[in-house]
């Protein structure tokens, strides 16, 4: 993996997180981006590295090198990294940490309920193999 790819650990069983990473799959047309399940070996390993608490998932990560990003500020800064039209999001970093992530913890607490869960972690096409570790 290149230091300029940045690690995004997502739930792998949610499939609002799923989507996500389709969505980002999709649009990450400079191949910025690799994906690791939260529950995975590595997704674990990678949050006890970062001191995290892995027993809670109710957000997503993003790695940027020796810095990580939670919940609404990883999504903003994943947005910021897509380029045009949805860096233009960016911006909304101004606005404090607890009032964007209100909505995000909403939506993180009830993902199951409202989008399903999957019994097992998503697994990768054979295309894809190379964006996830």
């Amino acid at each position: 993996m290149s230091s300029d790819h940045k690690i995004i650990l997502f739930d792998g069983v949610c499939n609002i997180c799923n989507g996500s990473v389709n969505f980002f799959i999709t649009r990450d047309k400079k191949d910025i981006f690799r994906f690791v399940a939260l529950q995975s070996d590595i997704g674990v390993r990678l949050q006890k590295e970062l001191n995290i608490d892995h027993e809670n998932i109710e957000s997503f990560i993003l790695i940027d090198g020796n810095a990580y990003y939670k919940k609404s500020t990883a999504a903003l800064k994943v947005a910021g990294m897509l380029g045009f039209p949805y860096n233009l999001l960016y911006p909304l970093l101004l606005i404090p940490p607890f009032i964007r992530n209100i909505v995000y913890d909403i939506v993180a607490k009830y993902r199951y309920k409202w989008f399903g869960k999957k019994s097992t972690c998503r697994v990768p096409t054979p295309k894809e193999r190379n964006k996830f570790l």
